[in-house]
């Protein structure tokens, strides 16, 4: 797979966020959220929000690690659009994985380096923020030949502008980096499901390209039988040694064939185990279906993201394409352990459906989450220290399990980190913005937990950061704020 062409990307990126009147293929503006007019039906699951622990009484707390972000695209398009935001929509772990931080590349065989940092909650009183982040290690991957399925919903309801021609464009973006050594096979589904193309090289770009654009969107959408079609082609081209993957492109809404998605997991989580992967990417608003999407996602050991706009094809599908397409860490887990003579008590912010027992967390057979090349993953926790701790203590013991990549590899490997004042990173740009993006997540969720939280707290944490202009998404995620703000007031 080919370089990608990063100046090209910034400059597209910044007029889009400079709000130009440019288009895109198709006459499709660049930098603004689409969303249906008459939005209904949008499904999440429900959060429950983390309470507070007491350390005395179970001192360890355990994650299956993600760095799904697709809650942060989806809020993004609500505030863009003015609509109302679902309590059940804020998961606060995706909207902090969405942005990039300096955490610092891992060191000789590690697959991940782990940083953390501890500084004073700013909306409550009494309490600190515990952050962890964590960076997974880049790879070379011109060697590495792809087998890649693109499963693409062409039902009725992919009819609007920001569903079935946004997702051509997008797929027709990720085309550019693909060459003789990986194999394209498309697979739609509506009413019934057809097999458009059937591992053909992708240096025949022009060839796929067409059948991309030529796409028209009617019918039902008969999902599952379009899935396991698209399993069976992935097999039938099943490259030993490569990346063998179904790319899901969707609204989420399978009306036809298994809908449920007790049955929808039970259709893919086999097909992991044969080193089949499924990444998925929601499009548009309006019946949207995140609940089955981020199952799907999960259950395949592949990542999900939303995309809303040609900005957000280009990052998901051009920029941060490694992390999508490339395992590094299979099954990867975090366990931290508290020092209950120093942590009096705890609180998990996100990761409400993550979360796992001490007997999950030992046991090698349970399904985690999938780190990609060049992921970051970051876990904030809420804590009460006690008051007599000594200063240079230390805080807890971080434990990452995770599997090799490769399929039939169950080895588990095991990095330590161990958390206390001296290896703590001062407090510094990147937290100062991983706290402002907790907090609007705590303002959005009308969390019980917010405190004095408020707009003006976050704007102006914000503004203290240096050179946040430099850094095109996080600019936008000020200026998403400050649109949040005005239609508050």
């Amino acid at each position: 797979m080919k370089k990608i062409a990063v100046v090209a990307f910034m400059i597209m990126l910044m007029i889009g966020l400079a709000g130009c009147s440019g288009y895109g293929p198709g006459g499709m503006d660049l930098g603004k959220g689409y969303i249906d007019e008459n939005m209904t039906d949008d499904e999440f699951n429900e959060i429950v929000e983390n309470e507070f622990v007491l350390t005395s009484e179970q001192k360890t707390s355990n994650v299956s690690l993600s760095a799904n972000t697709a809650a942060y695209t989806t809020i993004r398009n609500f505030i863009k659009n003015k609509q109302k935001i679902s309590k059940n929509q804020v998961r606060i772990e995706e909207m902090i994985n969405y942005f990039k931080y300096q955490y610092g590349e891992p060191e000789g065989n590690d697959v991940l380096n782990t940083v953390a940092s501890v500084i004073k909650t700013p909306w409550t009183e009494d309490t600190y923020l515990l952050t962890v982040g964590m960076q997974a290690k880049n790879i070379e991957t011109t060697d590495i030949r792809n087998n890649l399925v693109f499963l693409l919903d062409v039902s009725g309801s992919m009819y609007a502008a920001n569903k079935l021609p946004l997702m051509q464009q997008a797929f027709i973006m990720l085309l550019q980096n693909l060459d003789e050594n990986d194999r394209v096979s498309i697979v739609t589904y509506a009413g019934s499901d057809a097999v458009l193309l059937d591992g053909e090289m992708g240096s025949e770009k022009l060839k796929i390209e067409a059948i991309i654009s030529d796409l028209q969107a009617s019918g039902s959408t008969a999902g599952a039988k379009g899935i396991q079609t698209a399993y069976s082609i992935a097999r039938k081209n099943f490259i030993e040694g490569g990346n063998n993957r179904v790319i899901l492109a969707t609204d989420g809404d399978f009306n036809v064939g298994i809908s449920s998605q007790k049955g929808l997991e039970e259709l893919i989580v086999k097909e992991r185990e044969d080193g089949i992967y499924l990444s998925v990417f929601g499009f548009g608003m309006g019946n949207y279906k995140d609940n089955k999407l981020e199952t799907l996602a999960s259950k395949g050991n592949g990542n999900y993201g939303y995309i809303d706009n040609l900005l957000e094809a280009r990052k998901a599908l051009i920029e941060d394409i490694n992390g999508t397409l490339y395992t590094v860490a299979r099954d990867a887990k975090a366990q931290i352990s508290f020092n209950e003579d120093v942590v009096e008590a705890y609180r998990l912010i996100g990761y409400e459906n993550r979360q796992l027992t001490d007997e999950e967390f030992d046991d090698d057979k349970t399904d985690a989450g999938e780190i990609g090349a060049g992921h970051q993953v970051t876990v904030v926790y809420e804590i009460k220290l006690k008051d007599d701790f000594v200063e240079d203590a230390k805080y807890a013991d971080f434990i990452i399990r995770y599997k090799d990549p490769e399929v039939g590899k169950d080895t588990v490997l095991e990095q330590v980190t161990e958390l206390r004042q001296a290896t703590l990173l001062p407090q510094n740009d990147d937290i100062n913005f991983i706290t402002s993006v907790v907090e609007f997540g705590l303002i959005l969720r009308d969390s019980k937990f917010k405190g004095t939280a408020n707009l003006y707290a976050v704007l102006e944490r914000l503004e203290d950061i240096v050179n946040l202009e430099d850094d095109p998404y996080k600019h936008e995620f000020k200026t998403l704020i400050e649109i949040y703000k005005s239609y508050q007031e």
